[in-house]
């Protein structure tokens, strides 16, 4: 009888043992399908992790701070592209600024990408980022200056943005239309986005150095008057003093009630640029003409050639009268305009 109850348990630990054998090869075999790894056909580029990493321009390191500062590194590229491949220094700077956040998105400081070029058949480096989906595929430059030379060759390689090159390179506007027609972004607001910027930071002024005597303003003209944009530090008395006009005739053509003004704002100035005196003591305010100014006084951003246009001489003639020999000026330097009578 002992020996039939020793075996009996014999035989009941015998069969726990296989059970739990069973189990644990069970979970073995599902844990090795949830770990496999997947390795990606491209390999990850080391983007780096360093803080405050800086990107590279024109073979310098530098670390961007500000869309001016953006502006004052990269016109001169913007230029040069519009030079080689016709398309507008005011259209490259404004989408450069918009797409790379002017200079501070993760693509163009770990990447020197700038306009968000996707990889497509890139065989250079690349860098993963989130976009449209997870972690798509972004090229990776040495220097920013080959990212601008990259959407040179984007636009220009590319048969449905052909109808951009049948424009005028002052058309700005008509530029910026014509890149969301053909489909270069889905935001719907993206050409006022553009122009926006072209008209706060006068963008379109890189355009106009670049073509010279051929270059015609578009909408810059309204009637006997021309567009002045607003920039930065300047006050209704700095304008009207630029300009040789009185504070209250700025105000009277334009419509306003008070001085204030904002970056980017259009005001009408009279063509013949002549110099007024309100009369403001009497219930109707009259306006006294008075004899043009012989000399003009430099403002922010003008150049011989704008200053010779506005006063209907040559740049050539500008210099004789000034004694110049260069195209050098300073703000606030004062220039003959007219000879002596």
């Amino acid at each position: 009888m002992k020996k039939i109850v020793v075996f009996c348990l014999l035989a009941s630990f015998m069969f726990s043992c296989g059970s739990k054998k069973a189990v644990t090869k069970k979970k073995s075999s599902s844990r090795t399908k949830t770990e496999q790894v997947v390795i990606r056909k491209e390999p990850r580029v080391n983007s780096g992790s360093k803080e405050n990493q800086e990107e590279v321009v024109n073979g310098v390191e530098v670390k961007i701070t500000s869309t001016d500062e953006y502006i004052a590194l990269f016109r001169g590229i913007a230029q040069e592209e519009m030079r080689l491949y016709g398309i507008p220094a005011s259209i490259t700077l404004a989408q450069g600024i918009l797409e790379s956040n002017s200079g501070k998105g993760r693509l163009a400081v770990e990447a020197n990408n700038h306009f968000g070029i996707k990889c497509h058949d890139w065989t250079g480096d690349k860098i993963y980022h989130d976009d449209d989906a997870s972690q798509e595929c972004f090229r990776k430059y040495n220097d920013s200056k080959y990212s601008y030379r990259d959407h040179s060759l984007f636009l220009t390689q590319r048969s449905r943005y052909a109808a951009l090159f049948k424009l005028k390179k002052e058309d700005y506007k008509g530029w910026a239309r014509e890149l969301r027609n053909a489909g270069y972004a889905t935001d719907r607001k993206y050409p006022e986005k553009l122009i926006s910027l072209i008209e706060r930071y006068r963008l379109n002024k890189y355009d106009e150095e670049v073509l010279g005597d051929v270059y015609v303003k578009y909408e810059d003209e309204i009637g006997d008057f021309s567009i002045y944009y607003v920039e930065r530090g300047d006050t209704m008395y700095s304008i009207s003093k630029k300009f040789n006009i009185s504070v209250e005739e700025l105000k009277a053509v334009n419509n306003l009630s008070t001085t204030s003004l904002s970056v980017g704002q259009k005001l009408k100035i009279d063509k013949n640029l002549k110099e007024t005196v309100a009369v403001t003591s009497k219930p109707k305010a009259s306006v006294q003409t008075v004899t043009p100014n012989r000399y003009h006084i430099v403002g922010k951003g003008e150049t011989l050639y704008s200053i010779s246009k506005r006063y209907d001489m040559t740049v050539s003639e500008l210099q004789k009268m000034n004694g110049l020999k260069d195209n050098a000026l300073n703000i606030g330097q004062q220039l003959q305009v007219r000879p002596a009578n």
